[in-house]
């Protein structure tokens, strides 16, 4: 299994929605974090979206991973065909292995049948540059409508990016998501949460936790996903909220990822000792 982090590590620092610091995080600077943390896989998600580099940034990002054996992933939101189709040529232009799609809510409601069709072409394309498109569960994509569209497709250029916590808004809880979805995995986010009561008793909140400190149990995780699939990324992801200021906040962004990767590293290893 290759270790790496995503983008949303980076969500302030990057800038999301209205919020947005004066000087954004580059991809670049994604990856030189990578680099200093031992990474070996970085994946770009919507959050820093390759389309927007000219062929020379992605030129400069692609050498500076290739010289530090880091390999470059990248990730689109929803599926649209011609944005699927041009990120399919990014991956070809940075040599990346995985696409990754979030399929969510207004996704869950098109027939099976239309998105399976309009896949077609697109793992023809994939097959061609040596590219595998991972569908990520995201908020409200039921895990197992996405197993229905994968069995109808049918095709190993296609399979699942498994998130371990964000199918809780689809009222799965996350060993249930894992437990359905983690046959088609070939691409892996690992974050923590925990549920914190309200103060009043008036509900509760779901919030992000370093990782080992929330709900998530790393290694029951990783002991159920493919052992056949030893190249399968584990990319870090937290949800770790805004703090009070920009400064502060991509501090801890930084310290919570280091932390993060530096739990997985341990976790990955307890699953595959001799690695």
């Amino acid at each position: 299994m290759k270790l790496g982090l995503g983008t949303y590590c980076f969500r302030w620092s990057i800038g999301h929605k209205d919020r947005v610091p004066d000087r954004p995080m580059t991809a670049m600077e994604v990856l030189d974090f990578a680099i200093s943390q031992g990474c070996e896989v970085v994946q770009y998600a919507d959050n820093l979206p390759l389309d927007r580099l000219s062929a020379t940034e992605l030129d400069a990002l692609a050498q500076h991973a290739a010289a530090h054996d880091v390999a470059l992933e990248l990730g689109t939101q929803a599926f649209n065909a011609p944005q699927v189709d041009l990120y399919l040529d990014i991956a070809g232009t940075i040599d990346a292995r995985i696409l990754r799609i979030a399929l969510d809510g207004e996704d869950a409601l098109r027939p099976i049948a239309e998105l399976a069709a309009e896949f077609a072409p697109l793992l023809d394309k994939a097959r061609h540059i040596g590219c595998r498109i991972a569908i990520e569960n995201h908020f409200n994509y039921p895990s197992r409508r996405m197993v229905d569209l994968l069995s109808l497709i049918d095709d190993d250029r296609l399979g699942v990016c498994l998130d371990v916590a964000n199918s809780i808004c689809a009222g799965e809880w996350p060993m249930e998501t894992v437990s359905i979805l983690s046959p088609h995995a070939i691409n892996l986010h690992l974050k923590d949460y925990e549920i914190v009561p309200d103060f009043y008793g008036a509900g509760f909140t779901i919030t992000g936790r370093p990782l080992g400190q929330g709900r998530i149990d790393a290694d029951a995780v990783l002991r159920a996903l493919p052992r056949h699939d030893d190249s399968m990324s584990v990319i870090v992801e937290h949800w770790m909220p805004f703090q009070s200021d920009f400064e502060t906040t991509g501090r801890m962004e930084r310290e919570w990822s280091a932390a993060n990767l530096a739990t997985a590293r341990k976790a990955i290893a307890r699953r595959d000792p001799q690695r």
